[in-house]
């Protein structure tokens, strides 16, 4: 078995982890899914009422995962507990997806995110949110290649601007007088409307749970996991109510149904035509923020699969003086480029890579939860310092919810997602081949 040069160890405060959460969280979606949910939805307390389920279901997922955080901490986060749950051939067919599709396509997704906003600031021509989107996934490896603590601070400072920003938006609607009551309707709920609006704001919701790959750099990681998960989605929640309450007063449901672009609608009523510009960078702040962690945490994916297959050796290279896995963010950083290129050939590279993702991430985070129940039977004698409330209804609860997003992403990603099943199943021969190997 491969033994790395060096190993992670504990260097990430709970300051760090929880600036970390809200940067993954507050990305793209809360500048894009309101409109849409307003527009299955016909009323504001319903509007709202979803956004705060969807913060309570992402904590009760959060709960569930820092169980296994706290008693299973390793830099392999998801990819570790399924192996120990199901053993070496699902953790490896996880790893496989993960390295191939799951985290190289989220980083691919909010790259042509940054594309898009970039391209209005400097529009550089019909490949411009391309040429944005590689130059962004270039940039930020770099930042990571440089070390742990170049990329914390500039982590730290992204999550700050982010959510400075997201006050002042709140700030402006809040003091701007409410819209006058409208006549007009928008086309009234249908039967399972709310179903379709939980699933955009569970979207918006996502990113949370990649705080169980620090999980071997976070200090007193069994008292520190919990509290960085629920402090951070608890201001996450508070933050997305405050802006849709924001946008609801200031548009009303109809305009804000039919906005392509609600903050940005919002920050003109509020602030005049300058504001457009001011919203897309602040966009850019946010969706730089989840693209530089969601780079920093897949590589610790790859780096954990390096350790465990000798096929993957070359990945498991961590440099001692940057606390970095080198190897693992430089192929991590060249297979998202790869699905840029894809991606700039379709209509959408956002959307593409949307279907491409979804799927294969509902269907492990569902297994991931239930992981936690196979592992309270498998090793009742493991000392696990923090222990997930309700048990066994709550992971059965989010299982449910997995369950549900795990549907909805087939119905609704198309020829996407049968092309990153594939490639998912693709790793199983693999893994067989290795286990005969041996």
């Amino acid at each position: 078995m491969h033994a790395p040069e060096a190993a992670p160890r504990p260097a990430l405060r709970a300051i760090d982890g929880m600036a970390m959460v809200i940067g993954l969280v507050i990305g793209a979606g809360i500048f894009k899914a309101p409109a849409v949910v307003a527009a299955s939805l016909d009323s504001e307390p319903a509007i709202l009422l979803c956004w705060l389920l969807g913060g309570a279901v992402s904590m009760v997922g959060a709960l569930c995962y820092a169980e296994l955080a706290a008693a299973f901490p390793d830099a392999g986060g998801e990819y570790h507990f399924l192996q120990r749950a199901y053993g070496r051939t699902v953790g490896f067919v996880f790893a496989w997806s993960r390295m191939l599709i799951l985290q190289t396509g989220s980083i691919a997704l909010l790259a042509f995110v940054v594309g898009d906003y970039a391209a209005e600031l400097l529009p550089l021509g019909p490949n411009g949110t391309a040429w944005f989107a590689g130059a962004a996934v270039l940039a930020l490896t770099a930042l990571n290649l440089a070390g742990l603590r170049s990329s914390t601070a500039v982590q730290k400072m992204l999550a700050v601007l982010t959510l400075g920003g997201l006050v002042t938006v709140i700030g402006a609607g809040l003091l701007t007088p409410a819209a006058p009551t409208q006549s007009a309707v928008i086309q009234p709920a249908h039967d399972g409307a709310f179903g379709l609006a939980m699933v955009f704001v569970l979207l918006t919701y996502g990113g949370w749970n990649e705080a169980a790959y620090v999980s071997a750099e976070l200090r007193d990681v069994q008292r520190n996991m919990v509290k960085v998960l629920l402090l951070s989605l608890g201001v996450v929640t508070g933050v997305y109510l405050l802006v849709n309450f924001a946008y609801l007063k200031v548009l009303g449901i109809v305009p804000m149904a039919q906005s392509e672009a609600v903050t940005a609608d919002l920050v003109r009523v509020t602030m005049g035509p300058g504001g457009a510009r001011l919203i897309s960078v602040l966009i850019l702040a946010a969706v730089v923020s989840s693209l530089n962690v969601t780079i920093f945490t897949g590589a610790r994916t790859n780096y954990a699969l390096a350790r465990d297959f000798p096929l993957f050796a070359f990945l498991g290279h961590w440099s001692v003086h940057t606390n970095a896995p080198t190897h693992a963010l430089l192929v991590q950083g060249a297979i998202t480029l790869l699905l840029v290129a894809a991606g700039a050939t379709s209509r959408s590279g956002f959307e593409a890579m949307v279907s491409y993702v979804s799927p294969v991430f509902w269907l492990f985070f569902l297994l991931t939860t239930m992981a936690l129940i196979v592992l309270r039977r498998r090793e009742p004698a493991r000392v696990r310092p923090y222990r997930v409330p309700g048990y066994p209804v709550t992971p059965a609860l989010f299982a449910v919810a997995c369950a549900y997003m795990l549907y909805a992403s087939l119905v609704y990603s198309g020829w996407g997602a049968l092309f990153g099943i594939v490639l998912a199943a693709s790793g199983l021969p693999l893994a067989l081949l290795r286990r005969h190997a041996r």
